[in-house]
């Protein structure tokens, strides 16, 4: 009787409904933070989520928030971030986000509440295609309609979520199959999809014929790119360009994965590099380009691109390799064991006159701007911060003009310091990717950098930070303006600043500028910081800039602090959409 009762309590133990599972399947992945918001088709995982003391659940003001925040918790570990989200709108919600990670490359598992089964394809209530949908954002993505395949379902979201060229999966699970049961559940060890096997490791032969051309090479350069924060090869790349006195450019993306203060670093090149980066491209015989895809913000116009150069491309998705440049020597697989083989083969190469020419370009320092006594010019707000922080910190941003001048002004000295969006330029990611963030470095210093347009799109989630006490250091420039876009209207448009004053809705008749115009602070930062329990900050002085810094800074917990910064300052160098890298403006 007794063995009898201990073969039911085991299938007992083996039985799990659908809900079950999936949060078994975080814990079993490794994950500690999940982020989401809740919904009626999703309530059987929430109700696990309730006894589960493996996950911490953040809940998120608005699901957008939650996608970005797991974004940011990815990009700041190297591990998957995990967000839920219902039916519908909850779904559609996360989309930007997904897209987000996607376009950078993000591991991510998105996991979305789903109508039942046989309502699929009825305009049910809060039915949306969310497979259809995320298809063209995704790496992959899944719609569960049996619980017994939702084991290796979930198995296979994290496997293609982290591996390869990482990226984010959806897993639509209908609210039938969270309710339904396994009777034998087993979460599998490992997985194998048959048309899924990503290369890791570099032909041999290919790596030799790098290490040749290298060393034939009278003009070389590396370019590096996300790809080498994803890898982890930063000791790699730095070991390869100090053998070989190699000068080094790093994409947006990239910043962090080769020391800014190194005597070899030449600058983010591009649209708002440095004109040191976008010379040493125009003229170099060959670029090494390791984990970087050549992206348009970075070439300009593509027929006038390196028009000199060999290019050797290092990249794990072999879709990438002479996607846009014309590729001469392909090698697929992961940079970190590529870089590690090649520098077995590479001989010492001592510093030359292209060296010299390269450090004439460099000057003496990478990026200027023209100082002020009577108004905060925001580089200077990005300077003071690396200098209090020397660099040890994680620096989150939102997307214009202050996320240029914090790629150009603050010096990332290692990976995954930077957390921003890149490839699809989302304006709203950076607050609630900076909770992410923060949740995994305790300790850690985190910011987001925000200007005073793109910090609204996800505002809300002062909420969260403040609830979670995430220690979030918000630092606001303000200029009224939607500044990148009104860059543009002033370069290009002659001055016609449509719909990018942030205190009218087209145009005002007699526009004086935000410094004279009589709607002040539309919204009151501080007042609002307040409104949420936050402690908030702000000056429109110069002297006061390190002072509100440090302040913010010594607070234990979050904080905003925002500086009233000159108005119509703009982000330069900059190159014009569809030139030559080396066609670059310069303030006048």
């Amino acid at each position: 009787m007794k063995t009898g009762n201990r073969e039911e309590y085991a299938e007992e133990v083996l039985k799990k409904t659908g809900a079950q599972i999936v949060v078994d399947a975080l814990v079993q992945e490794g994950v500690d933070v999940v982020f989401g918001y809740p919904g009626g088709v999703v309530i059987p995982i929430f109700d696990v989520l309730y006894d589960t003391k493996e996950l911490t659940f953040v809940l998120t003001r608005h699901e957008q928030g939650a996608a970005h925040a797991a974004d940011g918790y990815a990009r700041a570990t190297g591990r998957v971030g995990v967000c839920i989200a219902t039916s519908g709108p909850g779904a559609v919600n996360i989309m930007t986000g997904v897209a987000t990670a996607y376009l950078d490359s993000i591991p991510m598992v998105a996991i979305t509440g789903q109508v039942a089964s046989p309502l699929l394809g009825t305009d049910a209530f809060q039915e949306a295609d969310v497979v259809g949908i995320s298809r063209p954002i995704t790496k992959h993505n899944f719609l569960v309609k049996n619980v017994n395949d939702l084991p290796v379902v979930l198995k296979q979201a994290f496997h293609i979520a982290r591996t390869g060229r990482p990226g984010p999966v959806l897993v639509d699970v209908p609210i039938d199959v969270a309710r339904g049961i396994v009777d034998k559940y087993e979460y599998p060890s490992s997985v194998s999809i048959r048309s899924y096997k990503p290369t890791v490791n570099g032909h041999p032969k290919q790596i030799e014929k790098v290490a040749e051309l290298i060393a034939k090479s009278e003009r070389p350069l590396i370019y590096a790119g996300g790809g080498c924060i994803a890898s982890g090869c930063h000791e790699e790349l730095r070991k390869l360009a100090e053998t070989t006195n190699i000068p080094v450019t790093v994409t947006f993306m990239g910043l962090g994965c080769f020391p800014a203060e190194h005597p070899l670093f030449i600058g983010m090149p591009g649209m708002h590099g440095a004109k040191c980066a976008n010379y040493t491209l125009q003229n170099c015989d060959l670029i090494v380009s390791v984990g970087a895809r050549f992206d348009d913000r970075v070439t300009g116009f593509v027929e006038k691109f390196a028009p000199n150069a060999s290019i050797i491309h290092i990249d794990i998705d072999p879709a990438s390799v002479s996607k846009i440049m014309k590729v001469d020597i392909p090698v697929v697989g992961d940079a970190k064991n590529i870089l590690t083989a090649l520098n077995k083969k590479i001989k010492p190469r001592p510093a030359d006159a292209w060296n010299e020419k390269v450090m004439g370009w460099k000057g003496a320092k990478l990026f200027t701007y023209q100082p002020s006594d009577t108004e905060i010019k925001p580089q200077s707000v990005i300077e003071t911060l690396y200098d209090i922080t020397k660099g040890d910190a994680v620096v989150c941003t939102e997307v214009g003009q202050h996320q240029m001048w914090t790629a150009q002004y603050y010096k990332f000295k290692k990976p995954r310091s930077l957390v921003s969006s890149g490839g699809l330029g989302t304006m709203g990611f950076g607050l609630p990717a900076a909770m992410g963030a923060a949740l995994t470095n305790p300790g850690v210093p985190v910011f987001d950098i925000a200007g005073d347009g793109s910090i609204q799109m996800n505002i809300q989630e002062l909420a969260t930070i403040s609830i979670n006490k995430i220690p979030v250091k918000v630092v606001i420039l303000n200029n009224s303006y939607l500044g990148m876009v009104r860059q543009w209207q002033q370069l290009f448009y002659n001055k016609r600043y449509s719909a990018t004053c942030l205190r009218h809705s087209i145009k005002c008749p007699e526009c004086k500028g935000p410094q004279e115009c009589e709607k002040k602070y539309i919204p009151d930062f501080v007042a609002l910081s307040e409104s949420y329990g936050i402690p908030a900050f702000r000056t429109d002085k110069p002297s006061e800039v390190t002072e509100i810094l440090r302040k913010g800074i010594e607070i234990d917990g979050p904080c905003v602090m925002e500086f009233i910064v000159s108005a119509e300052e703009n982000v330069f160098p900059m190159v014009p959409a569809g030139k030559p890298i080396d066609e670059i403006l310069e303030e006048s």
